[in-house]
């Protein structure tokens, strides 16, 4: 391979092909590093700060802005969102009416966070709202006709959909015909169709004009409950003894959805993380914090701590237990009640990774004799019936960071239906696939959005859907993997990664979906020291000159990447990854999570 990438520019440290097979390029081209050189003389910022900036399409005037974001400034005038006034309207009938509010939600994290804000909201005007969460495996996605007879029964006088109801046509419908006509906030894709409902609010719909469809659910609801507080301002409500609640205290519920439906943190959507980590951190959810007890978490919450360790344990109840337990968790403030629902919450989390291990050993072996030595499927789709429905979504983005590749796992039931998840890549939308897919009769349900989607399909119509990925996603697939490349931001020294130079860095996060964290190499560091440890892992020991850096490379036993680390003890490599802090014993100590390896060029 030529050391040329992009635009004639040099591979990153000489590096053409990595051990994991990827280029290094340098992610600056050469517009944003002059953004970056004037960024550093106009506001005085750390270089590898401006460049980190820069290289994420952050201008030189509104670097200030940035690294300061303020809520206020972005928040747009929520009746931008299509039919945003008719639903804040029928909700502010029901506070005023006192009636009674079933809340059905997604049993993932984006639905147990919607649920819980609106809850928290409707408690706080003084009702005592009912949250639906339906059980995965009996149910599956969304409002079912059951469940909207079941909610109107007991006494349900309005019903709104969190994180879901856009294309529940046949169960909104039963509600409509009841005399119940719910309100749906959600913000997955849809068609041009509506399910009858009063409010429709999805930022996703054909003819919203927001452009905020990047948004999660929790992101909509947020703004669903500022519409609703204004709609009450004006008519008085806050008038007289009541007190009008402090909507902000709440982004801690935002951030934490939003994080872990893995949106773009741009936006609006970085500003409620930004403002929900210092809720987060002042730990006034009696149910995070519990969470993040058990979780061990001794250090400022961040948005790691969030996608990684507080939010597997909130879905746990949806993948393998009480669907519930999540929403009903963020919703309560009684300690001695969060603390027995944290610990139920922790314990299936337990289990979830006994029952993923044992099935991703098994998608991985079926997987990996599909594509042999070849290229393999354009998007891999595995089945079985002894999977759990709840776990396939954990397989499938295993399988798709694995191969490179979108993927499907999917648990078959003895009726022959199928259970899927699918996780993608950057280029192929799953969401519009499996909508295609709906339409020419080869699912029975489906939907989701660009980077995941969820199915429904006949164990004998696995084949015809295999071949219509192949056919629809086929160049799209092949073009994705064809981009293995690694960006780099900069190069360091391990005497250079500080507490002090990564807490710098940090300011121009939150990183993650759409705006990602910043890489580093190390150039000729010697491996001191790399064991397999955990799950999986490999924990590895870095030396340039007199200073060590601690590392880990995550899931990498058994890889080329684990390999060459294990192999290399005292030799010289370069080395890249991203940067954090530990909290240990009061102490901050850097750590580099290891993202990839390669060994340094020969001289020319």
């Amino acid at each position: 391979m030529s050391e040329f990438g992009p635009a004639g520019r040099r591979s990153f440290l000489g590096v053409d092909r990595s051990v994991s097979g990827r280029r290094w390029d340098e992610r600056l081209d050469a517009a944003a590093s002059l953004a970056a050189t004037a960024m550093v003389q106009r506001h005085e910022l750390p270089e590898l700060l401006a460049r980190v900036l820069a290289a994420r399409g952050v201008t030189v005037d509104a670097a200030a802005e940035f690294l300061e974001p303020s809520l206020r400034r972005l928040m747009p005038d929520p009746s931008t969102l299509t039919d945003m006034d008719a639903a804040a309207a029928r909700i502010a009938d029901a506070v005023e009416r006192g009636e009674q509010v079933a809340i059905f939600g997604d049993y993932d994290v984006d639905g147990a966070t919607s649920s819980a804000l609106l809850a928290r909201f409707l408690a706080a005007q003084g009702l005592t709202p009912r949250i639906y969460i339906p059980d995965r495996i009996f149910e599956g996605y969304g409002p079912n006709p059951d469940a909207i007879r079941t909610l109107i029964d007991e006494g349900a006088e309005l019903i709104v959909t969190v994180d879901c109801g856009s294309t529940s046509h046949e169960a909104l419908g039963v509600a409509a015909s009841l005399g119940r006509p719910a309100v749906v906030l959600d913000h997955h894709q849809m068609g041009a169709e509506l399910p009858p409902a009063v409010a429709v609010v999805n930022p996703n719909r054909q003819d919203d004009l927001s452009g905020l469809g990047y948004l999660a659910a929790v992101g909509v609801t947020f703004l669903a409950i500022v519409a609703v507080n204004r709609e009450l301002r004006r008519r008085g409500w806050y008038a007289g003894a009541r007190t009008e609640p402090d909507l902000l205290q709440w982004l801690d519920l935002v951030a934490l959805g939003t994080v872990c439906d893995v949106v773009p943190l741009v936006g609006l959507n970085r500003a409620f993380v930004v403002k929900g980590l210092i809720a987060l951190r002042r730990g006034a959810n009696s149910g995070i914090a519990a969470l993040g007890r058990l979780a061990r978490i001794d250090a400022p919450l961040s948005p790691y701590h969030l996608g990684f360790l507080i939010g597997p344990r909130i879905n746990a109840g949806g993948r393998i237990g009480d669907a519930a337990l999540g929403a009903r968790l963020l919703s309560l403030d009684e300690a001695a009640q969060t603390e027995v629902i944290a610990a139920e919450l922790d314990e299936l989390n337990r289990q979830r990774q006994a029952v993923e291990a044992a099935m991703l050993e098994q998608a991985l072996a079926e997987a990996d004799a599909e594509i042999g030595g070849g290229e393999g499927p354009a998007v891999i789709v595995t089945a079985d019936p002894q999977w759990h429905p709840g776990i396939v979504g954990l397989i499938a983005a295993r399988l798709k960071e694995r191969f490179q590749r979108p993927a499907f796992a999917i648990a078959i039931a003895p009726n022959g239906l199928g259970t899927g998840s699918g996780r993608s890549v950057p280029g192929v939308d799953l969401g519009s696939l499996v909508r295609a897919a709906v339409a020419e009769g080869l699912l029975v349900k489906g939907g989701g959005h660009a980077m995941a989607a969820g199915i429904t399909i006949e164990r004998t119509k696995l084949g015809d859907f295999r071949a219509f990925l192949e056919e629809r996603a086929g160049e799209a697939s092949r073009t994705a993997r064809a981009v293995t490349s690694l960006a780099v931001d900069g190069a360091l020294t391990a005497r250079a990664a500080t507490p002090d130079f990564i807490e710098a860095i940090e300011r121009a996060g939150p990183f993650g979906a759409g705006h990602p964290e910043p890489v580093f190499a190390f150039p000729s560091h010697r491996i001191a020291y790399a064991e397999p440890v955990g799950n999986g892992h490999v924990r590895v020991s870095l030396s340039g000159g007199d200073q060590t850096l601690r590392g880990i490379a995550f899931r990498a036993a058994g890889t080329e990447l684990g390999r060459m680390l294990t192999e290399s003890r005292g030799r010289a490599l370069h080395v890249a990854g991203t940067l954090g802090i530990d909290h240990w014993q009061g102490r901050r100590q850097p750590s580099l999570r290891i993202l990839d390896v390669a060994e340094p060029p020969l001289p020319r």
